[in-house]
C-alpha cells in the first residue's frame, strides 16, 4: 500500500500557505502544485482513495495512520464538516486547486462551513460528515433521569443512507463509517450524564430501513447497557444492529414498498435479505463475524423456525436474539403501508405473546421491564422528531 502521509502533509502545507499569503502570491500556487504532485502517485497506485478524520485520528481506507496520531489538521478538517474525504481519479489540477481554495475558505470563516456555489465545488473530490462526533462512552448512569436534550440525528440518518448506498452500488460495507455512526448514536444516548433512547419518528423520515436501522441500534445498545454489558460489547452489538437489515439493499424496491399481501415469489425474495446481508458484511470484513451472524440469524425463532431455513436447527446466537426483540419492537412502532403503528404497550404485548417460542423469554422480560420503567416524551429537534426515553439499570 502506498504511503498517504506525504500527500496529507503536502495538503496541510498548502492550506497553511493559503493562510499566510494573499491571493496571487506565487507561494500559493507553488504549495498547491506540490500537494497535487503528492496526490498523483497515490491515485495511480491506489485508484480511489478514502480518508476519515475522527477525533484527531486519520484513517486511510480501513487503516489508522499511527504516524498521524493527534494530527492537528484532522481536528481542523472535522471542525469544518470534512470528516470523510474521497478522491476519485481523474482529478485535474484545476479541480484540486478549487478544492484547496474551498477548504481554505471554510477555515477562514471562523471554522464555519461556508455556502459554496455548486459550480465551484470539485466533483472528483467528495467530502462531508460521517456523523456527529463525541466523547467515548464508558458507563451507564445508575439512576433514572428525565432528559431535556438538544440534538439532531439528521446527520446520522444521512450517514446511514450513504452507507446503504455504498452497500447497494459497491457491494461493500464501509467499516470506519459504520463504527463512527454507532459511536455517534452512543453519544446521543449519553447527554451530560443522562441516559436516553433517542428513537427517530417515521413522520419525519420516509426511508424506513434507514431510520429503523438507527432505532434498532439504539435499542440494542440500551438493552445491552441495561443488562450490564461492557462498553466494547455494547458497541459491537450496536454495529451488528445497525447492519442487521443491510441485505435489503439488494432486494427490489417495489417489493419492499408493496402495500398488499406478498406473493410466494415476493415472500421468497424478502426472505433472501439475511443471506444477502451476511454475504455483504463478510465480503470485505471477515472480522465482523458477529455482525454477519446477526444479519443472518435475526429472523430465526428462539425455539426453532423462522428464516432462513436451517439444515440443522440450532439456537440463534445471543446477540441475534438481542437484536431480534429490538428489531420487532421498533418495526411494530413504525407505520407501514399496510398497517398503522402499534402503541408501545401493544408492541410489548406482542413480544410477550411470542416469548419462549419466537423470542428469548429472558430478553423479552428485560426489554419490557426496561421500557416500562422508563419515562418518555416527544421533542422536536431540527428536521427530526426524536423520542427521548430515559432508562435505568436493573440495579439502579
Amino acid at each position: 500500500m502506498t504511503d498517504p502521509v506525504p500527500f496529507l502533509n503536502a495538503l496541510s502545507q498548502a492550506l497553511a500557505t493559503m493562510n499566510l499569503y494573499t491571493e496571487g502570491h506565487p507561494a500559493r500556487e507553488r504549495s498547491t502544485r506540490a500537494g497535487y504532485g503528492a496526490l498523483l502517485p497515490l491515485l495511480e497506485a491506489e485508484g480511489e482513495v478514502r480518508f476519515s478524520f475522527l477525533s484527531g485520528d486519520v484513517v486511510f481506507g480501513n487503516r489508522v495512520l499511527r504516524e498521524l496520531k493527534d494530527w492537528e489538521w484532522s481536528r481542523r478538517l472535522a471542525a469544518i464538516g470534512i470528516e470523510r474525504m474521497e478522491i476519485v481519479p481523474p482529478v485535474p489540477y484545476e479541480e484540486f486547486d478549487r478544492f484547496v481554495r474551498l477548504v481554505h475558505e471554510r477555515l477562514r470563516v471562523e471554522g464555519s462551513p461556508a455556502a459554496v456555489d455548486p459550480s465551484y465545488a470539485p466533483t472528483g473530490i467528495r467530502y462531508g460528515r460521517v456523523a456527529l462526533g463525541g466523547e467515548s462512552i464508558e458507563t451507564l448512569a445508575d439512576q433514572t433521569v428525565v432528559a431535556t436534550v438538544s440534538f439532531s440525528l439528521a446527520e446520522e440518518v444521512e450517514a446511514v443512507q450513504w452507507l446503504h448506498d455504498e452497500a447497494e452500488h459497491k457491494d461493500t460495507v464501509p467499516l470506519v463509517e459504520t463504527e463512527t455512526i454507532v459511536r455517534s448514536l452512543a453519544v446521543a444516548m449519553h447527554q451530560e450524564g443522562q441516559v436516553v433512547l433517542p428513537l427517530l419518528s417515521m413522520k419525519e423520515f420516509d426511508q424506513y430501513t434507514t431510520t429503523h436501522s438507527c432505532n434498532v441500534a439504539v435499542l440494542a445498545m440500551g438493552l445491552a447497557e441495561y443488562l450490564g454489558y461492557a462498553p466494547r460489547e455494547v458497541r459491537a452489538l450496536g454495529v451488528a444492529a445497525l447492519l442487521h437489515d443491510i441485505g435489503k439493499v439488494k432486494l427490489s424496491g417495489e417489493v419492499l414498498r408493496k402495500e398488499g399481501k406478498y406473493t410466494p415469489e415476493e415472500r421468497a425474495e424478502i426472505e433472501r435479505h439475511p443471506v444477502e446481508g451476511a454475504r455483504l458484511i463478510l465480503a470485505r470484513h471477515r472480522h465482523l463475524d458477529l455482525a454477519a451472524v446477526v444479519a443472518y440469524e435475526h429472523h430465526l425463532w428462539y425455539a426453532g423456525g423462522g428464516y432462513p431455513r436451517l439444515t440443522f436447527p440450532r439456537e440463534p446466537h445471543y446477540a441475534s436474539r438481542v437484536v431480534q426483540v429490538c428489531d420487532v419492537y421498533d418495526a411494530l412502532l413504525s407505520r407501514r403501508p399496510y398497517r398503522e403503528a402499534f402503541a408501545p404497550e401493544a408492541a410489548l404485548g406482542i413480544l410477550l405473546e411470542g416469548s419462549g417460542r419466537i423470542f428469548d423469554p429472558d430478553l423479552v422480560q428485560a426489554m419490557t421491564t426496561m421500557l416500562r420503567q422508563a419515562r418518555a416524551r416527544q421533542v422536536s429537534v431540527d428536521a427530526a422528531t426524536v423520542e427521548v426515553t430515559a432508562v435505568q439499570s436493573p440495579g439502579g
